[in-house]
């Protein structure tokens, strides 16, 4: 089992920036692919960014394609999310997700695919 505690959201202005952290604890992080998602108030959960467990691999959903950026740094057992150039839509709680898997499993967006999740963090862009 692994834990994984979310921070780093709040409240940007449009266009601003935000750096998410995810910290996990307990198994090791290695052995987890990592996935960003998001859920919007009346929306279903929605599938953000995914790492391979080594980080050599990464896939965005279409609507952060080139704003946002996925890394992990397993000495420190940690993901991260760099989000720039943030948008109004982008408000929601933001989870991060582990997944087991070999080392060369593809990269999912199926929620349904991750075995851990975190609480999450808020994340508001005011325009």
């Amino acid at each position: 089992q692994v834990q994984l505690v979310e921070s780093g959201g709040g409240l940007v202005q449009d266009g601003g920036s935000l750096r998410l952290s995810c910290a996990a604890s307990g198994r090791t992080f290695s052995m987890f692919h990592m996935g960003w998602f998001r859920q919007a108030p009346g929306k279903e959960r929605e599938f953000v960014a995914g790492i391979s467990r080594g980080g050599g691999r990464t896939t965005y959903g279409d609507p952060v394609k080139g704003r946002f950026t996925i890394s992990r740094d397993n000495n420190k057992n940690t993901l991260y999310l760099q989000m720039n150039s943030l948008k109004p839509d982008d408000t929601a709680v933001y989870y991060c997700a582990a997944k087991r898997g070999i080392s060369t499993a593809p990269l999912t967006s199926d929620s349904g695919s991750y075995d851990y999740w975190g609480q999450g963090t808020q994340v508001a862009v005011s325009s």
